[in-house]
């Protein structure tokens, strides 16, 4: 459905200046301080660069896809049904089951998709938050220069930290894929000198590609594509100069997640009340207490990994590691939820979607 021409034409509050406030400036400040500090000199102990990661497990990260069995029935309107959740819980129970047997028998082909799927969802997430909550005028982009944003921004803080920091990259992955398979040589191919070279000129292919189709679409609204760069450029220092861990569990934590849960507050029309209402504190208690069971149960599942994997150790980063795998198997699912939210709600049409409307049946 194509949105109306404003948020005061369909008679729905403009809830984008509290998404904002809440949400979008909060976190590029600490992102631009974090660059600016790191590229001055600043270093941290190591086990600090985890801490993020911890706290992800209670605080946006894992509980972001936690209210997933309730978005069908919201994009519909309706309150949530049983043959709706049930097929949200199918569609978990089959997709992350295939991915945990994929580490069981192809650890490495598992890590790859992993990254892949990631790269294609965050870079999904941060095309959503842009068209919602953005600068007025993005909604002139077409399929094309949508499409090469997503691989621009979903690339940031997948690639980025490969090429600037390659040999914790490979520090990451062989935790993981060993875990599994005491030999991870199956990617070290990832890692060559020939690999990364690869890796940055098809990103900054995707960049000039992006600039070029945008710079089109957008003519007359050189203002929001400028934003676009600013805060894409900004995104790229972040992971040049931050140690990877760090950057990308802060990203997950402080960037990606809260802009999808600021995007499920707005399909509950009580969270949204509040929003408009300028509390965003009450719509933001009000969705933790939704997440509350379902994160739980992503917690229970990941003792229970812990329990079956062969090579859990106690050290940081093998528990990192753990609580990777079990984001991958929830990531599988949770991209293809938010893959048919995109479709439903307009991101890939010529429009603004407003935040207040939803899609018809």
């Amino acid at each position: 459905m194509r949105a109306k021409a404003s948020d005061q034409d369909s008679g729905t509050p403009d809830v984008r200046p509290a998404v904002r406030d809440a949400v979008v400036w909060p976190s590029r400040s600490v992102v631009l301080l974090l660059t600016v500090a790191f590229a001055a000199g600043l270093r941290v102990p190591g086990w600090v660069q985890y801490l993020p990661f911890a706290v992800s497990l209670m605080l946006f990260g894992l509980p972001h896809g936690a209210v997933d069995h309730l978005v069908p029935s919201r994009l519909a309107g309706r309150d949530a049904d049983g043959r709706s959740v049930l097929a949200v819980v199918l569609l978990y129970l089959v997709l992350s089951g295939l991915c945990l047997a994929l580490w069981f028998v192809a650890p490495a082909a598992a890590f790859v998709l992993f990254v892949c799927v990631t790269v294609f969802h965050w870079g999904a997430g941060d095309l959503h938050a842009l068209l919602f909550f953005g600068p007025a005028g993005l909604d002139g982009m077409g399929r094309a220069s949508r499409a090469l944003l997503l691989l621009l921004r979903g690339g940031l803080p997948m690639l980025i930290p490969l090429l600037f920091f390659p040999d914790a990259y490979r520090g990451v992955a062989t935790a993981a894929a060993g875990l599994f398979d005491a030999d991870a040589a199956a990617l070290s191919g990832a890692f060559s000198q020939a690999f990364g070279r690869a890796v940055g000129t098809t990103l900054a292919a995707v960049a000039l590609l992006f600039l070029l189709r945008a710079a089109g679409d957008l003519a007359g609204e050189r203002r929001a594509l400028l934003t676009v760069a600013l805060e894409t450029l900004l995104l790229f220092a972040f992971f040049a100069v931050v140690p990877p861990v760090l950057a990308v569990g802060l990203y997950f934590t402080l960037w990606h997640a809260p802009r999808h849960v600021a995007r499920l507050v707005l399909l509950d029309p009580a969270g949204a009340c509040y929003l408009s209402a300028g509390r965003p504190g009450r719509a933001l208690a009000r969705f933790a207490r939704q997440a509350a069971p379902l994160t739980v149960l992503a917690l229970a599942l990941l003792v229970g990994l812990y329990l079956v994997v062969p090579r859990v150790a106690e050290d940081p980063g093998s528990l990192l590691a753990l609580y990777l795998v079990l984001v991958s198997a929830l990531t599988l699912p949770h991209a293809s939820l938010v893959t048919y939210m995109d479709a439903r709600q307009g991101v890939w049409k010529r429009a603004r979607p407003s935040p207040g409307d939803r899609p018809g049946p």
